[in-house]
């Protein structure tokens, strides 16, 4: 072939937006003894190329915008030009040419992310604000190793195609162009086109920092952050955090539905730490989760359905209001955990699904990659490009908004191929099991990552399976995560505050049963948004009786868990007894706080979350068996179960429940040691909104022995309600 024929040819390809290689065709080129430069200006009328003498003109050779310039000297390096626009007042303008310009990309970075040891893809892919030959601009980058063109497409090309083909990196397949000048704040997407079938795509980019507000789905350059970090002390106090024995109690928070303005606007991020945080403080919770604020198209998804994950989400203000928001919440003592979702992803054509044409983030059969539940694609752990994508998504999240942990979406259905699929839909791993082996690789350097590169970060797994050693090391055979999800302690609760009181007794063992495994696990306590909601009802719904009894069972459940082994986490609302089902369209129901019942129940809540944060004995041991005893767990006629809970000193505190409607008057219970036992706490003060049954604050042990104890006393239970006590030594005179 000759030279003007594959110059034809490479002409032919650009101008129907098929070329593969534009460096082939566009830049500068040597022809024996000339140096020739092309550039494609399809919405220009005239060209002309800086040199040492000056601007000397192009000629246009293409009515499409094709412009050649010949010399036998070089051109200034690299070349600018200036050009005459098809635009009315013939505006002039300068501009470099983004094919004068070398790639970036090193070979060592590229081999890492093909590896899926690339934990800062987010550096290298995406619209990255770099310098080259002198010159700042954009350098964009995107894996698309099926495309057979790859082009940048935005405000500042016209949405053209054409006019912006990139390079690709053959072995790793990922494409490059550099665009000098591009200023921030400008929407793009990629155009593809795959190189089997011609479809042509166009998609936002999947390491966009920023994206326009919903329902459009452009990215945006971000601006350069300048934002300035003032947490340096608690970044350095979570580094040393003892998180096994401290305490931790998570309020989760949609972001969206919290609060929102009269006429229905969101609370910005900086409203939220105007106003979220300082009930955080005065409730005694000592994080925030939030629910998914990563970029999601729908608001119904409540942010489970990701399309950016490297993007917080506009909804709520820009990236730097976020960092704010973190920050307020650190010099304030309270942590920030994300919910993070690397289980699924949705099939918005615009973004991750079939990318390139082909099944690149997800797998091909649907047997491993659709969740038919959900009608979501599943990510395809083993390959290596995902495995750099997602594990990249994490630290850009710890790195970047110096966030305090993840919280993992959907870890079970992750780590079974037979999650919620019936016989023949689903294959098998290769030694013919159900397990995930590529997810749970993936998870397993999910969290040796996350602990390796920032200490005291935690990973939280929602994982409702009795899958072995979930919140164990990975150097044992675990999966890695901090904590898990207690869904069995968490359903046999509910289950059982849902029974009416006279039936109850049928049914003591769903109290009780949870000790048997209490401690194989790292384990939180949630009751969170998934219970309440899709017709399952609030937590005051979910009790029995009259009124009440709903708000005296809310304060008692309360009680249970704040008492109960293990990390603390509740939705939303359930702190004051929202009573509708959570509506991701409405805030909480705040207008309950001017009944004295709601006031009365979060009045228990602060307290409670306070007792919890200040007693040692109910948070220091709540992973090991030694921080809990029953004293009795076998009254299942009367409904009543108390137990210790212990500190690593040797402090103890005494609770007792009574899970029926009935006062119980000189409930004798063992007690481990002689001396005054203050009650502490009473769920049915008439602060609470109770009855104010209780014991009068001191009750003295008698040496009468009882449960197994050499000591006991005689206490009032009040109706369905806890009691806390604490000890002290009897003085000698």
């Amino acid at each position: 072939m000759t030279t003007t024929s594959k110059t034809n040819l490479l002409l032919h390809a650009l101008i129907n937006a098929q070329l593969h290689d534009p460096y082939a065709y566009l830049g500068l080129h040597r022809e024996h003894t000339q140096v020739l430069v092309r550039v494609f200006r399809a919405f220009d009328a005239q060209v002309w190329i800086q040199t040492s003498v000056g601007f000397e003109p192009m000629q246009c050779i293409h009515p499409e915008g094709i412009f050649e310039w010949r010399s036998k000297s070089m051109p200034l390096m690299p070349y600018r030009l200036r050009v005459e626009a098809k635009d009315p007042k013939h505006t002039v303008y300068e501009v470099y040419d983004p094919y004068a310009f070398a790639l970036q990309l090193s070979d060592h970075d590229l081999y890492l992310f093909n590896q899926g040891k690339l934990w800062q893809a987010y550096r290298m892919l995406g619209a990255q604000p770099v310098r080259n030959a002198g010159v700042d601009g954009m350098r964009f980058a995107v894996w698309a190793p099926n495309a057979e063109r790859v082009s940048i497409v935005g405000d500042f090309n016209h949405w053209n195609g054409k006019m912006h083909p990139m390079k690709v990196h053959h072995a790793s397949g990922v494409w490059e162009l550099f665009i000098p000048e591009l200023l921030s704040n400008i929407h793009y997407k990629f155009e593809i086109r795959n190189r089997n079938s011609g479809e042509i795509l166009v998609k936002t980019d999947p390491y966009a920092k920023q994206y326009e507000l919903r329902p459009n789905t452009a990215a945006l350059i971000p601006a350069h952050s300048s934002y300035h970090w003032q947490d340096a002390s608690w970044m350095a106090h979570r580094a040393d955090w003892d998180w096994l024995h401290a305490p931790l109690n998570i309020l989760e928070i949609h972001a969206g539905s919290w609060k929102r303005h009269p006429d229905g606007r969101f609370y910005t991020y900086r409203e939220l730490a105007e106003h979220l945080l300082p009930y955080v403080l005065e409730m005694g919770f000592t994080h925030i989760e939030l629910m998914p604020v990563s970029e999601h198209p729908l608001d119904e998804s409540w942010g489970y359905q990701t399309t950016g994950y490297f993007a917080v989400t506009s909804r709520f203000g820009s990236p730097d209001d976020f960092r704010f928001f973190v920050d307020a919440c650190h010099q304030g003592g309270i942590g920030v955990i994300l919910d993070w979702v690397p289980a699924h992803f949705p099939q918005d054509t615009f973004a991750l699904a079939r990318f390139d044409g082909t099944a690149l983030y997800e797998h091909e059969d649907p047997r491993l990659g659709f969740h038919q539940d959900w009608g979501t694609y599943i990510f395809n752990y083993g390959r290596n490009e995902v495995k750099s994508f997602l594990l990249s998504s994490a630290h850009f999240w710890l790195s970047e908004f110096h966030l305090d942990g993840l919280r993992v979406d959907a870890v079970a259905s992750m780590l079974y191929l037979d999650y919620s699929r019936k016989h023949g839909e689903w294959l098998p791993n290769k030694y013919g099991g159900r397990e995930n082996l590529e997810a749970i690789d993936f998870l397993r350097e999910l969290n040796i990552m996350v602990h390796g590169e920032f200490p005291g970060a935690l990973t939280l797994a929602e994982e409702s399976t009795a899958w072995p050693g979930v919140s164990r090391p990975t150097y044992v055979g675990g999966l890695g995560f901090s904590m898990k999800w207690n869904m069995g302690w968490m359903h046999d609760t509910l289950s059982y505050m849902h029974q009416n009181p006279i039936y109850r007794r049928y049914h003591h063992e769903q109290l009780t049963f949870s000790q048997l495994y209490a401690y194989t696990e790292n384990f939180v306590l949630p009751f969170s948004h998934d219970e309440v909601v899709h017709g399952k009802g609030s937590l005051w719904n979910k009790m029995p009786g009259d009124a009440w009894q709903k708000f005296s069972g809310v304060r008692l459940l309360l009680v249970y868990q704040m008492t109960c082994p293990g990390k603390k986490l509740n939705f939303m609302g359930n702190e004051f007894a929202q009573q509708r089902e959570w509506r991701v369209s409405h805030e909480l129901d705040w207008h309950l706080l001017e009944q004295q019942p709601h006031v009365g129940v979060q009045a228990a809540a602060r307290d409670l979350n306070h007792c919890y944060q200040n007693i040692p004995a109910l948070h220091q041991l709540d992973f090991t068996a030694e921080g809990f005893h029953w004293i009795d767990c076998q009254d299942a006629d009367q409904s009543i179960i108390s137990y210790l809970r212990r500190a690593m000193n040797g402090s103890f505190i005494l609770v007792v429940l009574n899970f029926t409607p009935v006062p119980r008057t000189g409930y004798r219970i063992g007690v481990p040691a002689a001396g005054i036992y203050r009650e502490i706490f009473n769920s049915d003060s008439t602060y609470y909104g109770g009855s104010n049954v209780g014991n009068l604050g001191n009750i003295a042990s008698v040496s009468e022995p009882w449960m197994g104890f050499a000591d006991s006393m005689a206490i009032t239970l009040p109706p369905l309600a806890g009691v806390i006590f604490s000890w002290q030594e009897l003085s000698v005179d």
